[in-house]
């Protein structure tokens, strides 16, 4: 009797275990934050061919879905993967490879100390990440310590948000000012008219260009050291705002190869060569890869007062910033890529470069649209042209640790128009979304730095004071959406990435604690547990 007994529960067992689906992965016993239209809560979900088949309760999973890998996540908080909306992922990897990190440098002279020790056998010495906002005299450099320290080098070195260079005198030899790009305002002289090195947007362009490209291996290892610092910190997907064609299909070989495995949307370039080639190749969208939208500049930053104002800079009122393009070029960029369904995003950050490049949407976004073209940054937006977002169903793109980077000398550059300016909520309030991100590595790279900053308004330093124009604070799930969801709807990627949904790729990040529940101040320190994308472990 006992064997009969013994058998026929087997049998049932099996039977039962038979009409279970089988699934790649399951996880039970989470803290699980959907992200979807009613921003509902699971605690398990199951995985099958790198999506989401059923996500649930654990007695419901486990009901229907068996599988070989069953992890229980002992009440951790589990998110879609973080997507950075606007980054420079491959110039990111880039710096890490050959410049000298020069952030948070509070002199020059600690400048020159850490390009002592930098310094290699390269006929260049490059670095990036000053900012003369944190020394005592608050002022562009020269180059002549530069010049007497380094006689033998080219040297180049990048501000933090890398739209200004301080260049050795050999590097302006080797350049041509004569270019209708280059505006004179770009180059920065002396009282007797010398150039003292500083060069500002188009003219820093230049000079930039005229470093020597990375070899293929070294571009290799650069974009394997970016996604390892991404995916360290639960990024699962990023924007690079702005790439050539070269590394856009370097990116392609490599994630059909699996060397790569991190989703990038690749804005293209906006040079005539890099349009033409994708206007005719068509908008790519792979599992990986989407390339459908355009990086163009109106106006430089706030920071080297390159961004263009309606008024004058309240501490430079001899300056105004500038517009970096001719109209001509704007019609066309924007010409090829309406008529080949291509994505226009423009970065603005004075009130002038808003409202200029609102201008410039205008003549191709009439009426309601869902082209979703878009305005990076957006710091100072005027009042009379807030509702003009709306109008044309311009979608901003912000940064929020720009916000708390720029605090504390941004009232400075803008006196009373400091209110108008990093307006997330008003901005939020046009369309209803809003797109987040960093600009790493203008900022760090931390999409929980983002997260602290959206809510808070404080910077990671100052946790002690008041947040900054808080009115224009993002809630908890606005900035959880902003960076997830959102951040997919940027890149017309929502329908399969950006949220915890059946159908969806299986990108997922767990913390070590709910960034949705704790104390603000305890956000930044959070530690990454695990990170998935397509169900696939890259993050341990």
């Amino acid at each position: 009797m006992k064997l009969r007994i013994l058998i026929i529960t087997t049998a049932l067992i099996m039977i039962m275990t038979s009409c279970k689906e089988k699934a790649d992965l399951i996880l039970i016993n989470g803290n699980i934050y959907t992200v979807n239209d009613n921003f509902e809560k699971a605690t398990a979900f199951a995985i099958k061919n790198g999506k989401f088949v059923c996500i649930s309760n654990d007695n419901d999973i486990l009901e229907k879905y068996t599988s070989d890998n069953i992890i229980d996540i002992e009440g951790k908080s589990i998110y879609p993967g973080f997507i950075d909306g606007h980054c420079h992922f491959a110039g990111y990897g880039e710096n890490k490879v050959r410049y000298a990190d020069l952030r948070n440098c509070h002199s020059f002279d600690e400048v020159i100390e850490r390009l002592k020790r930098h310094q290699s056998d390269s006929e260049w010495l490059l670095g990036r990440g000053w900012d003369q906002n944190l020394w005592e005299e608050k002022v562009f450099p020269n180059n002549e310590m530069t010049n007497s320290i380094f006689p033998d080098k080219k040297v180049l070195l990048t501000r933090i948000d890398g739209h200004a260079v301080l260049v050795s005198d050999n590097v302006i030899s080797m350049m041509d000012f004569d270019n209708e790009n280059i505006d004179n305002n770009q180059i920065v002289k002396d009282k007797d008219g010398n150039c003292t090195g500083i060069l500002l947007d188009n003219a820093a362009d230049m000079a930039k260009m005229l470093v020597p490209p990375l070899s293929k291996s070294e571009k290799i290892k650069a974009l394997e050291i970016a996604e390892h610092d991404c995916f360290e910190l639960g990024l699962t997907g990023v924007t690079d705002a702005g790439l050539d064609i070269e590394t856009i299909e370097l990116i392609d070989s490599l994630q059909k190869c699996g060397s790569i495995k991190m989703k990038i949307n690749a804005m293209i370039n906006s040079d005539d060569v890099t349009m033409d080639y994708f206007m005719n190749k068509g908008v790519v969208c792979k599992e990986r890869l989407t390339v459908r939208s355009v990086k163009i500049y109106a106006d430089g930053a706030l920071g080297s007062r390159g961004a263009k104002l309606l008024e004058p800079y309240q501490d430079a009122p001899d300056t105004d910033g500038y517009i970096v393009f001719n109209d001509d070029f704007y019609d066309n960029v924007c010409k090829k890529a309406y008529n080949n369904g291509f994505q226009v995003c423009i970065h603005a950050i004075g009130d002038g470069g808003v409202r200029k490049s609102i201008d410039i949407y205008s003549k191709y976004l009439k009426g309601h649209n869902d082209l979703r073209w878009r305005i990076e940054h957006s710091q100072i937006v005027h009042p009379d042209d807030l509702s003009r977002y709306n109008e044309y169903n311009i979608i901003p793109s912000i940064q929020a640790t720009h916000c708390t980077s720029d605090m504390p000398w941004a009232e400075e550059r803008l006196g009373d128009r400091i209110k108008t300016a990093y307006i997330y909520r008003d901005l939020l309030k046009q369309n209803g979304w809003i797109i987040n991100g960093t600009d790493f590595p203008i900022e760090q790279i931390n999409p929980l730095y983002t997260f602290y900053a959206s809510i808070s308004r404080k910077n990671i330093n100052n946790k002690d004071i008041k947040g900054f124009n808080l009115e224009n604070a993002l809630s908890r799930e606005e900035t959880l959406k902003s960076m997830t969801l959102w951040a997919a709807k940027g890149s017309f990627e929502e329908e399969f990435k950006g949220s915890i949904e059946c159908g969806k790729y299986a990108d997922f990040v767990i913390l070590e604690k709910d960034i949705m529940t704790i104390d603000e101040d305890e956000i930044p320190y959070v530690k990454v547990n695990k990170v998935f994308i397509n169900g696939e472990c890259v993050k341990q």
